[in-house]
């Protein structure tokens, strides 16, 4: 109980971590609407900043799980937040200096700083809370304030924006950079002064004798590792393709405007399911909580796939307007329904399938994040496939590609998560 009350405060900073990768991520895509209107950009262009974000996890990936297993999660913590507030730093320059590439500079430095904290952040809340069903909360309860942070950006941006569409700048935004710089500051403070547990670190003499294995020895980890890559691709292209879906005239018939809110409730759906996730953490299992998500994500595709598009109902959906924030009713194929739903499903996948892949680990586990957050470049070539084959064979067909993931899943939680590698030494 002591131990527990001693690690709130650093708890805590690193659920503040945890949302501010989805902040500053998220930032990405309305920047690109900013930025295309301040340098009259393509909408290709527009979408840079966006890309350079996520191109630098291919990058610092396995350095980063490299540098936690050098110097430990609290130093590899601070020179993240560091090299966040660089990013964000250098984006608000950009506005100054009305320079596009200097923006571009900006994004990428901020995404070596999300990859290097979603590094440390995923293995330290699953030590702070001593594994288990209580790490599996905590992880919960951190991706519920990712997912907050995240839906908040675009709100946040759009309200600094306004109506004006046109002659719009970086510096219109520049509340939301201060918000970043803020957090980051005072979160850098605060861990400075705080001790955390170092169970993974190397010491100098572990250095000096290589070991013959590594994470990758570990079959359940590879296979754990795939799946965080098909997860990633799953959660963005059901909603991205959606989207395409329903302002499509020849399918959805929707109104561009209608159809965002809807694939945008797909995310709400995600914070909801953070929530329950959160709340029943500590007393179901990761894999219990996967082996559910996948099998009842797979029964939502495989509805969407297979229900005529004539058939409409009418959900509740997020919507933001010049009066505020509301809900209210869209009259949609019962397609969209099933796939807006799927959204509570992926909402507990993150944890449920970092648990388990780290289960047993050890020493490895270091690395191991490492290893996840270079396989987040999944989240780029599952929905390149499934838009493939939706020009192909047509929207609704395409989904048979997030069902296939969604079954990969499903094989993960219930054989592929086993340690059968229990041999190896961890210690």
């Amino acid at each position: 109980m002591n131990q527990r009350k001693n690690y709130a405060l650093p708890i805590v900073m690193m659920i503040l971590l945890f949302g501010m990768i989805s902040f500053v991520t998220n930032l990405a895509a309305p920047m690109g609407v900013v930025v295309k209107s301040q340098f009259q950009a393509s909408n290709f262009l527009g979408m840079l900043g966006n890309f350079a974000n996520f191109l630098a996890y291919a990058f610092m990936g396995i350095p980063a799980g490299k540098l936690l297993e050098k110097i430990g999660y609290k130093k590899t913590a601070l020179i993240g937040i560091v090299v966040g507030f660089v990013g964000v730093g250098i984006q608000y320059m950009s506005g100054i200096a009305e320079s596009f590439l200097v923006y571009l500079l900006g994004a990428f430095i901020a995404g070596f700083s999300m990859c290097i904290l979603n590094v440390v952040v995923n293995p330290m809340l699953n030590t702070l809370g001593g594994g288990g069903k209580k790490g599996n909360q905590l992880l919960q309860v951190g991706a519920t304030f990712n997912s907050l942070m995240g839906t908040s950006v675009p709100l946040l941006v759009g309200m600094l924006v306004g109506e004006v569409t046109k002659n719009t700048a970086i510096k219109d935004v520049n509340a939301v950079m201060f918000t970043a710089l803020g957090i980051f500051a005072m979160v850098g403070i605060v861990l400075s002064f705080v001790n955390i547990p170092e169970p993974h670190m190397n010491t100098g003499e572990e250095e000096k004798e290589k070991s013959q294995y590594s994470a990758w020895s570990f079959r359940h980890f590879v296979l754990g590792a795939i799946g965080i890559g098909v997860y990633v691709g799953v959660e963005v292209g059901v909603p991205g393709t959606l989207n395409f879906f329903l302002a499509d005239a020849n399918a959805g018939g929707l109104d561009a405007a209608t159809a965002g809110t809807v694939a945008a409730t797909y995310w709400l759906l995600m914070l909801v399911g953070r929530f329950v996730g959160a709340s029943i953490g500590a007393y179901v299992s990761s894999k219990t909580m996967l082996i559910t998500a996948s099998a009842v994500g797979m029964l939502l595709a495989f509805m969407a796939i297979v229900s005529p598009i004539t058939s409409t109902v009418s959900i509740p959906v997020f919507q933001s307007s010049a009066s505020g924030l509301s809900f209210g009713m869209a009259n949609v194929p019962i397609n969209a329904m099933y796939l807006v739903l799927i959204g509570l499903c992926t909402s507990v996948m993150w944890g449920g399938i970092f648990n388990l892949a780290v289960e047993g680990l050890g020493k490895f586990t270091a690395s191991a994040s490492g290893i996840f957050m270079t396989m987040v470049v999944g989240g780029g070539i599952l929905p390149l496939i499934q838009n493939a084959v939706a020009d192909s064979v047509g929207y609704m067909m395409s989904y048979w590609v997030p069902f296939l993931g969604l079954a990969y899943l499903l094989y993960y939680s219930l054989i592929g998560s086993k340690n059968v590698n229990t041999d190896i030494p961890v210690e």
